[in-house]
This record gives structure tokens, C-alpha cells and sequence, in this order.
């Protein structure tokens, strides 16, 4: 029976000092005021000198490195307990071409990077890394583009073709992450051309699912039966969701329904229902469980022995953020079960807009944030009992 209070088994990749460091964090991050303080003065804070302190705390937490080659070390320390890990080019917000092109060439690196490591079993993409805004924003509304346009939407579909190509041929599968849901129409298209193209025999293209939305469990359903009928496998990496305040804020303020759930019941119910709908099709899917909740984590856990699955069965994997909820990462993994870990990367100050969001986001989950806190003061208490 897998238990999460296993504080022992969770901070094993961690020392005193790690802990320490992990306490502070999340106290502040437990603090809506501090955050907000954060958020607000985060980048003028690198700009004034205090990127050291910024790099040796908040982003050694949750951020594996500047470059691909500073994450080395984070994947052998994950690798060491059987824990993979998910490259991910965490820089946000670009517009110009020349940006796109090296988000381009930094998500084909680390395909390169993973080709025939065992650590490292996925890669990952935000389509924001390739596209303007405002370009998906139009073709998820279905506005018709003018000349320059397609032009450009062309090029933002050659660069998903090409990073998926580069997939296939290396067997390596990759996450297309979900985004904000007025321009998810246009990555769910991505995402099913490139799936249709790539997963006629092994999943290797992914698309992300986000619960928290009244409309994804009905989503994700029409996908399966879509990729049924047409031939091909569909890979579902099922997640809560990541934008919660901006798009109540977006509803309100435009004056339309909100896609998020009313309840955090309601969005609980369609996640498990959700892993259910995926393991009873598992036959024709890749399944990768991204959740920090526990009874999500155990139901899932429940349903692979009710279909008699293997712990260590490839099509289907759990996934946390580096750095957090890793009673659940490595009680997980210490059990025999598939588990990966979200390492971002890039330049602190690239990379400073998802610290931010990470942070917020953790405010704004109830009790999430109080765990983590308990589990580490247990542990902190455990080890000096042993002295």
C-alpha cells in the first residue's frame, strides 16, 4: 500500500540545507502578500543586482538550470531514483520571429538530448514558444487572416510539424502544453494534425488537457473516439489547469461565461473521471497523469490494479513540477510506478515569469502549500530524532 506520509522516502534526493531552503520558500510562497510583492518587483530586482539570491533560492527550487547542460545534474540526481525528467524551455512571452526560431532550435535540442536517454522520457512545448499571441488568438476565434498572416500561421505549423517530425523519428515523445483557453482552439488543432501524423502506431505527440475547464472531460472524449475513427493513438496528458484567475478575470471582464469549473469539487470529479475514461481506452492512448493532488494520484494507482496494469507499464506515467509534492514523486516511483518530473530551464530573467506563476498559482490552491510545509517540518523532525 503506497502511503504519502513517507517523509523519508519523499526528501531522500534532499539534504538539511535543501530542506531549510524549501521550508522558507514555501512559507513565503504561503503568503498571498509577499507573492503579490514578488510578482510586482521580481524583475526589478534582477535589474538592481539580486539575481544571486533570486538563483539560489526560488529558482534552485524549481528551475533545473540557465541552459540544457545545467539540467544534467538535476536529471542524474532524479535519475538516481528512477524519477524521469521533462525538459522544458520555460521562456514566455515572445513576438518577434528571430525569438520563435530559438524556441524552435531549443525544443529540437532537447528531442536531441533525450534520444535514447532513459531519463529523460518526454519533452515538452508551449506553442506560445513559437507563435504570437495574438496570431493563435485569431485563429482560435476563426477570423480570417490576411496575407502576411498566413504567411506567418504557416511558418507557426511548420515549426510544430518539425519539432513532432524530429519525435517520431527519434521515438521520443513530446507534450504540447495547454494554454490560456482563447487560443487553445488553435493548439488542439496542432495537436491533432501532428497526432494524426505521428501516433498511427506508438504515441509520441501528446496534448494537454486542462480539468479545471467544464469543457475538457466532453474534449477529451471527442478526441478518443476522433483518433478511433481515423487511425491514430491519442496521447493525453491530463492536468488541472494553469490560468485560473486570468481567465475569470478575462469572463468578467468581456462579459462571457467563465470555462472554469464552479466548484474545486466539480474539477476534481472531471480530472478522475478523466484518468478513468483513459485507462479504460488505454489499449489505444499514452496516459500521463500531471497532478500534485494525492486522491487523484491514489485513484489512479486503484484503477491500474482494478485493469490488472503493470506499475511499470510505458503508457502511463505520473508527472509533478521539479520541487514540489514529492512525497507523491518518489512514494510513487519507489513503488515501481512511471514518474517524471517538469524541468524547466532558461535565464533567470526569461524564466522569471514562470517562478511568478508557479508561486501564485501555489497561493491560490487551498491547503496545497500548508502540505508541503507540514511534510517538511515532519521530515526536519525525523532526522533530528536520529541524531
Amino acid at each position: 500500500m503506497i502511503s504519502f506520509e513517507n517523509t523519508e522516502n519523499a526528501f531522500k534526493g534532499q539534504s538539511n540545507s535543501d530542506l531549510t531552503r524549501s521550508y522558507w520558500l514555501f512559507k513565503i510562497i504561503g503568503n498571498p502578500t509577499l507573492v503579490n510583492i514578488g510578482a510586482k518587483w521580481g524583475p526589478l530586482a534582477l535589474n538592481v543586482g539580486f539575481k544571486g539570491i533570486i538563483k539560489a533560492t526560488a529558482f534552485k527550487q524549481f528551475v533545473g538550470g540557465e541552459s540544457i547542460e545545467d539540467c544534467k545534474n538535476t536529471i542524474a540526481e532524479l535519475g538516481k531514483f528512477n524519477i524521469g525528467a521533462i525538459l522544458d524551455y520555460s521562456v514566455e512571452g515572445k513576438e518577434s520571429e528571430a525569438d520563435f526560431e530559438h524556441g524552435l532550435k531549443e525544443t529540437l535540442s532537447t528531442i536531441e538530448m533525450a534520444k535514447g536517454n532513459p531519463h529523460i522520457p518526454f519533452c515538452v512545448f508551449k506553442v506560445t514558444g513559437l507563435a504570437r499571441f495574438a496570431l493563435l488568438e485569431k485563429v482560435s476565434a476563426q477570423e480570417v487572416l490576411n496575407a502576411a498572416e498566413h504567411d506567418e500561421w504557416k511558418r507557426v505549423k511548420e515549426r510544430v510539424k518539425k519539432i513532432c517530425g524530429l519525435a517520431y523519428q527519434y521515438n521520443q515523445p513530446v507534450f504540447i502544453d495547454a494554454e490560456e483557453s482563447w487560443i487553445q482552439p488553435a493548439i488542439d488543432e496542432l495537436a491533432d494534425l501532428n497526432m494524426e501524423l505521428c501516433n498511427k502506431t506508438e504515441v509520441i505527440v501528446y496534448n494537454t488537457f486542462q480539468l479545471y475547464r467544464h469543457d475538457r472531460y466532453a474534449f477529451l472524449s471527442e478526441s478518443i473516439a476522433k483518433g478511433k475513427t481515423k487511425g491514430y493513438k491519442i496521447g493525453a496528458k491530463l492536468v488541472r489547469g494553469a490560468y485560473m484567475e486570468k481567465e475569470r478575470e478575462r469572463a468578467a471582464t468581456m462579459n462571457y461565461l467563465s470555462p472554469i469549473q464552479n466548484r474545486k469539487e466539480d474539477c476534481d470529479k472531471d480530472y478522475d473521471r478523466s484518468l478513468k475514461l483513459c485507462v479504460d481506452n488505454i489499449d489505444v492512448m499514452g496516459l500521463c497523469a500531471g497532478t500534485h493532488n494525492e486522491n487523484s494520484s491514489l485513484y489512479l494507482v486503484n484503477l491500474m490494479k482494478e485493469k490488472g496494469l503493470d506499475p511499470s507499464d510505458k503508457r502511463i506515467y505520473f508527472s509533478q513540477l521539479l520541487g514540489m509534492s514529492n512525497h507523491i514523486s518518489f512514494n510513487l516511483s519507489l513503488n515501481g510506478y512511471n514518474v517524471v518530473k517538469y524541468v524547466p530551464y532558461g535565464p533567470v530573467k526569461e524564466v522569471l515569469p514562470y517562478l511568478i506563476r508557479r508561486a501564485q498559482e501555489n497561493t491560490s490552491v487551498k491547503g496545497q502549500t500548508g502540505r508541503e510545509l507540514n511534510l517538511i517540518m515532519q521530515e526536519k523532525k525525523r532526522r533530528a530524532s536520529k541524531k
